[in-house]
């Protein structure tokens, strides 16, 4: 088991590094040194939760192509620009916001260089509003109904008859409360920004200038909202379906009433959601494939069709070897698992692949499903090296230079902020779980 596991890691290390595809075509190869080499016996493919993520992307991309994103930049923008002094806790706000709505973290590009430049123009460390802003557009991840995470766990917990609601009741609240505390911490991040050196030297040779970053007049402010609203209605609609088994449609078959599951439900509502805003909105299906929002969820199902292949088929193949060696540690401390989590999204840089590879881990163990709702949010791990698509751009887009790697590598300006919306979800994920279920 040890040498099938040192395969395994090492097919996630590579991937990673190879950054896009790279996570899941190295899941490949780990399945097939797994199958072909260790005799380990393929699992299913998580097929269900490949389409749903597929269905999601869709919807949100024909939202992207009509102007619906562009249009909740322009409204984040004038919204940041009224309220300048308060933009270490309005920034974060509103990319957790964009990544609640639209189900993926990377819908915060947009308007990181918004965020930087206002708190430029101000005068405030943008290392502060910055830092935190990626972290919460993480956080969302495992608050939102509709991303690919949430979507996977939810697969995962059906036969607990826990509901989407039941999720959202926990993660909601306890990730807006990790966000905020880490807000409060960001407000005293590094030097005031005049006496920053770094900033200085940059000034002294004139490598800062005075442009402004504008967000471009959206062409068709109309078609814009109407995307948006289209696609919000479609996610009330997942919500209130997967809280309410009964509105669901449900079918006799062989003598059985059979409900239709949420996987169909949020296929469905997605689809016809997209479908929707490209007739309505007029808006060009080709156009819709070709912006950020697809590219990076392609990868990300590409990334949980490998990895999570892999990693399931390692699970199941040493499932008995596991328990064994684990279940007694883990059941005196089953707030270990939650730091497992939390080390796994370090290294496969994915929310929903960690949920997909792992939690059937913790299931098997006995871990209490509700439990498991109160650590999702440990899985908003890959902050924790720089390396990740929107810390990178971040660090890109402070022409101060105050939002940086540190010369340890670790110390860089999204790792407290980031350890402290982590550690508090969870602390909060655990004491609401106590008190509602």
């Amino acid at each position: 088991m040890l040498l099938q596991l040192i395969f395994v890691l090492t097919a996630i290390i590579l991937g990673a590094r190879l950054g896009g595809i790279g996570l899941g075509v190295m899941g490949g190869i780990g399945l097939g040194i797994l199958t072909f080499v260790f005799g380990l016996q393929p699992t299913a493919p998580p097929i269900d939760v490949i389409l749903m993520i597929v269905a999601v992307i869709t919807a949100a991309s024909c939202m992207q192509a009509a102007g619906g994103l562009d249009l909740m930049v322009n409204v984040a923008e004038k919204l940041l620009r009224k309220h300048p002094a308060r933009i270490t806790f309005l920034s974060p706000l509103v990319t957790y916001f964009f990544s609640f709505i639209a189900g993926t973290g990377h819908v915060a590009y947009s308007v990181l260089p918004v965020i930087a430049e206002v708190a430029r123009e101000t005068n405030i460390r943008p290392e502060r509003p910055l830092g935190i802003a990626v972290i919460a557009s993480q956080q969302a991840i495992t608050a939102s109904p509709i991303s690919a995470a949430t979507v996977a766990l939810l697969g995962l917990l059906t036969g607990f008859d826990i509901s989407l609601l039941d999720i959202l009741l926990v993660t909601i609240p306890s990730t807006m409360v990790g966000v905020f505390l880490g807000a409060l911490y960001s407000l005293k991040v590094g030097k005031e920004l005049k006496e920053d050196p770094e900033y200085k030297r940059r000034l002294d040779e004139g490598l800062i200038d005075n442009s402004h970053h504008r967000i471009e007049n959206i062409a068709n402010k109309r078609q814009g909202f109407l995307s948006i609203m289209i696609f919000i209605i479609s996610t009330v609609c997942i919500v209130v379906f997967g809280s309410f088994d009964t509105l669901r449609p449900s079918h006799l078959i062989d003598g059985k009433i059979i409900t239709v599951d949420m996987p169909v439900i949020i296929e469905i509502l997605m689809l016809s959601a997209a479908a929707l805003i490209l007739l309505l909105t007029k808006t060009n299906a080709i156009k819709a494939a070709q912006g950020s929002v697809f590219s990076a969820g392609m990868q990300a199902v590409v990334a949980i069709f490998g990895i999570a292949w892999m990693g399931d088929t390692f699970l199941q193949g040493n499932m008995v070897a596991l328990k064994s060696s684990i279940e007694g540690i883990v059941t005196q401390m089953p707030w270990l698992f939650g730091i497992a989590l939390f080390v796994m999204s370090i290294l496969l840089y994915s929310q929903a692949a960690t949920v997909r590879a792992l939690m059937p881990l913790g299931i098997a163990l006995g871990i209490s499903p509700y439990l498991l709702i109160a650590m999702f949010p440990a899985v908003n791990g890959y902050f924790f090296i720089p390396n990740y698509p929107t810390v990178v751009a971040a660090i890109n887009f402070d022409r101060t230079g105050t939002t940086r790697i540190g010369k340890y590598v670790l110390n860089h300006s999204f790792m407290m902020p980031g350890l402290i919306a982590t550690t508090t979800s969870v602390i909060c994920g655990i004491i609401i779980t106590q008190l509602i279920f």
